[in-house]
Formats: structure tokens, sequence, C-alpha cells
């Protein structure tokens, strides 16, 4: 895998391009000249830009200290996670695996070429510790492709040491700007690169005017969504884009990442059938078969991961003198044994040819729709009647629920009641930029609701997965008295959240006004 760094920096501009007294920064003790590097990178990406559209960056680069490929994603403004791999002629595979949710099956070729000469200063403490490098970059820009020009300027980068005190970089900026630098109005060498050497439109007519007296290219600009229709495409734009975004980070086994990825394709498939009246379903049906599907590949080991920590925590609970026999290593052996995935396999997956054709078919669900008649019509009629539509069956499935006396068929309602819950809450997530407050307190209401059901179907799968630990615990001649005490703590977790359901039901009945 290639190597990670975590890069926050800050990039300034100066009209006399020269490098103000540092030392007068609390903290720094002294400012140590390292030397010129002469850097040349080539920047690449997809003929249509995707990855810049992305804030994603690839680039090749010789000279310095860090020749190699270097791939950058955005984490936070001024912050980035750069993965670097040794320099060679091609991309290396561990990077390009990393890129393909974003170009897919596109060519990445060379679009810039940067030389830097970079003037380095070291900011140090009273202990010689690197506090932040400072640079002075002379840079010249090369578009290589089309009719692109050139283009020369200089900046002041300052870039926080690893593991270094951001705040650290708020006292450079205050000496930087007292000396008349100031931050630069571009995000990266890059995007300045792109911006000023793109090729100059060629002049076009001035356009006709319409009968209405407006410019034509006035009439055709982007407008706010205000159909009902504009704001499911805008949410399920968000998930897409989720879904592009996060597979890079499943692939590093970044922490919730997987997760992430599973939800939004939960709420995509959501949208589909809360709006069935704005996306045509037989266009949708078949997308949300294949996010079921990539849902499924993405949970082979997650579900299992997470029953498994719950089990070690209640096991860690427990006093010593309960524990009795080889629990902890029949729930290692149980664990492993149900295991069903690998990261090899999710690999795999999102190198498929079907998860590429599924990115593909979002990309075209939402570039265009298949928007039905009530699309066109008002948010506030259209999206609220499909919430309260929702939040009736939960209804209806909790108070079901709440009349049927402790045992597996209450479990199963309770357990239906969460997952209708959780699609009104993705329904209100949708309508609530055009509802308001309303839809905003049913998304709360309905998290919560979530999370009480949550817990009690955790009991419920938690005493499943006992059962079968007592039971191999029991063929293998061991004790299975600590899989009955903690079936019976979880049995009670169980009690106690249906004992809450009742007033926590009243009081969303009593707050709901969607």
């Amino acid at each position: 895998m290639a190597e990670t760094k975590r890069e926050i920096e800050r990039k300034y501009e100066s009209d006399d391009s020269g490098l103000p007294d540092l030392t007068g920064v609390a903290g720094v003790a002294a400012v140590l000249d390292k030397g010129v590097a002469e850097l040349d990178a080539t920047y690449y990406d997809t003929a249509d830009a995707r990855l810049s559209a992305a804030s994603v960056t690839l680039r090749r680069r010789t000279g310095g200290s860090d020749a190699g490929w270097h791939l950058k994603f955005p984490v936070a403004p001024g912050v980035r996670d750069e993965l670097r791999a040794p320099l060679s002629d091609t991309l290396p595979r561990a990077l390009a695996g990393l890129i393909r949710s974003h170009v897919r099956d596109a060519e990445v070729a060379p679009v810039v070429r940067l030389r830097s000469a970079r003037d380095v200063r070291d900011l140090v403490d009273a202990e010689g510790r690197l506090l932040a490098e400072v640079s002075v970059d002379a840079v010249r820009a090369d578009r290589l492709t089309g009719d692109g020009g050139s283009a020369q300027w200089t900046e002041i980068e300052v870039e926080l040491a690893d593991g270094g005190d951001p705040d650290f970089l708020d006292k450079v900026e205050k000496r930087l700007r007292k000396a008349g630098v100031r931050p630069s109005g571009s995000a990266s060498k890059l995007a300045r690169a792109l911006a000023e050497t793109e090729p100059k439109p060629k002049k076009r007519a001035k356009p006709k005017a319409r009968q209405d007296g407006k410019p034509a290219a006035e009439a055709s600009a982007p407008v706010t969504p205000v159909t009902a229709g504009d704001h499911v495409l805008a949410y399920l734009r968000a998930q897409r884009d989720t879904i592009v975004e996060l597979d890079p980070a499943v692939r590093r086994d970044l922490p919730d990442s997987v997760h992430g990825m599973r939800v939004a394709t939960r709420r995509m498939r959501s949208a589909f059938r809360s709006y069935a009246r704005v996306l045509d379903r037989t266009v949708t049906d078949p997308i949300g078969e294949e996010l079921k599907w990539l849902a499924g590949e993405l949970g082979v080991d997650r579900d299992q991961e997470v029953l498994t920590d719950r089990l070690t925590a209640a096991l860690d609970a427990l006093p010593r003198p309960l524990v009795i026999g080889p629990v902890r290593n029949r729930l290692r052996t149980w664990a492993g044994a149900r295991s069903g995935g690998s990261r090899r396999r999710l690999i795999a997956v999102l190198d498929g040819k079907r998860y590429l054709a599924l990115l593909d078919t979002l990309d075209r669900l939402v570039g265009e729709p298949p928007l039905l008649t009530a699309a066109a019509g008002a948010p506030e009629k259209v999206l609220a009647k499909a919430v309260r539509k929702d939040f009736g069956q939960v209804a209806a499935l909790v108070e079901e629920a709440l009349a049927q006396p402790s045992g597996a068929d209450r479990d199963l309602a309770l357990h239906n009641a969460r997952k209708k819950a959780k699609r009104t809450r993705y329904s209100a997530e949708t309508a609530a930029p055009a509802l308001g407050g309303p839809a905003a307190d049913l998304v709360r209401l309905m998290k919560s609701l979530q999370g009480l059901l949550g817990d009690h179907q955790d009991s419920v799968m938690t005493r499943e997965a006992l059962r079968d630990l007592a039971a191999q615990a029991h063929a293998a001649g061991e004790s299975a008295f600590t899989y009955g005490v903690l079936y019976a703590r979880e049995e009670r977790r169980a009690e106690l959240a249906e004992a809450a359901l009742p007033e926590a039901w009243e009081t969303i009945g009593a707050a709901t006004a969607v």
C-alpha cells in the first residue's frame, strides 16, 4: 500500500514575492535555511477533468526529498491526505485503484507541468524540533493539452510539521499578514495553473434576446431547486457523490468508511421507494437491487464485526467469577468461522465491472432522471405527502408491536418498525431543505426512535448468537453458564427498550407536525 501523509498547509501571495522575517513568531527559536530545491511535476487527469472536479490531485514529481507519485484527497480546508508511491514510468496500481471510482475506464494523461524553484526554510523551536516548513516557490506552469499557454508566479507555502499543532499556523499567518502577505486566491498550484493556462475562448456573437427581452445565456443559467423533483434529485446526487468519494477510503480501510457507503446506498434505495410518484420505479427498482447487492458486499464482515464487538464488550463487563470455561477462545473461534469475506475480496468487488457499471448508472440517473408528472409539483405538497405516508406506516407498525405480548412476534414487529423509521428519517431528510423545521424535527425524532428500536434488535441478534455459542460449548463438553448470564443481561436490555417505547412514541406523536 502507498505511504500516507496528512498534509496541513496554507498558501500565500506577496506583491514583492519576499519572505518576511519569521523569528518573531511565538515559539520559533530559529529559521534555518535549507537551500533551494528544483521540482518538476507533471499532473494527470482525464480529458474531461474528473479528478480536478473532485478536488483530487495526481502528479508525478522529480526533485526534492519526496520524488515519486503523489495522490492527494481533500479532508478539510487546507488539509489533504497525500499518498505516495515510488517513482516509476507508469501510474502505480496502488494509486490507480484509489481513483477508479472517479475516472472509471477513462484514461488519465498529462495535463499540466509545473517546474518550481523551492527556497526552503525550517521553523524550529528552542529544542531544535521542526514546527513548520516555509517555502518561497517560483513556479512556471505549462499546459500540456490543447492550445493552453504558460504562466508564472511566486507563492509562499507554510506546511505544518507532522504531529504539529494547527494553531501554530495562525501565529505564522498573523506575522505574514502584518508584512503585507495575503492568502492565496487558489486552493492549490494545480488549480491556479489550470486557471491561468486555460485556452482563451474565441469571441462569440452577442446572444440574441428572447421574446421576453432577456439574453439567451441568462435564460439558461442554473436556478435554485424549486420543484419536488429538484429536491429529490439533489438528495440522490448527494448520495451518489458520497459513494464515489468514500470509495478510496473504503479501499484504504479508513474508520467508518464502509458504514458510510452502506448508509448512502440505503438512503438512495429509500428515496426510490418513498418518492415513487416522483421517479419512475420501472427505472429505479433495478438500480435499487444493484444498490442492495453493493450494500450486501460491503457488509459481508461488517455486521459480524459489530456483533463480535458487542459480545466482547459484554464479556469484559462481567465480574471474573461469572466467566467459567474458555469463553473468550470460544468467542474468537466462533467469530473467525462466521467471517465471510476479506479485504482482498472487497477490493475485487470495487474493481469489478458490476460495481463500475452501477456507478455509471447512478451518473445517468441523476443526469437524465426518469421524472414523473408529480416531479414538477410544489415540494410543500408532493414531498410532505410522501413523508406523511411513511410516518403513517411507522405509526401502524409501532402500534401493532405495542399491542402484542413480548416474544418473537413482537420482536419481528419492532424490527419492521425500525426499518420503516429509518426510511421515514431518510424521506424527511430529503424534504427538509424544502419543508424546513417540521421535517428537520421529524428527522431527529425518527433517529431517536431508530436508536431505541435498534438497541432492541441488537439484543435479539446477540441472544441468537449466544444460543449458538452455548450449543457449541455444550457439545464440546464446556460449561454454558456464562452464555446464560450474558443471555439474561441481553434479555433485560430488550425489556428496558420495550418498556421505554410507549412513552417515547407518545412524545414523538405529540411533536410530529409534518
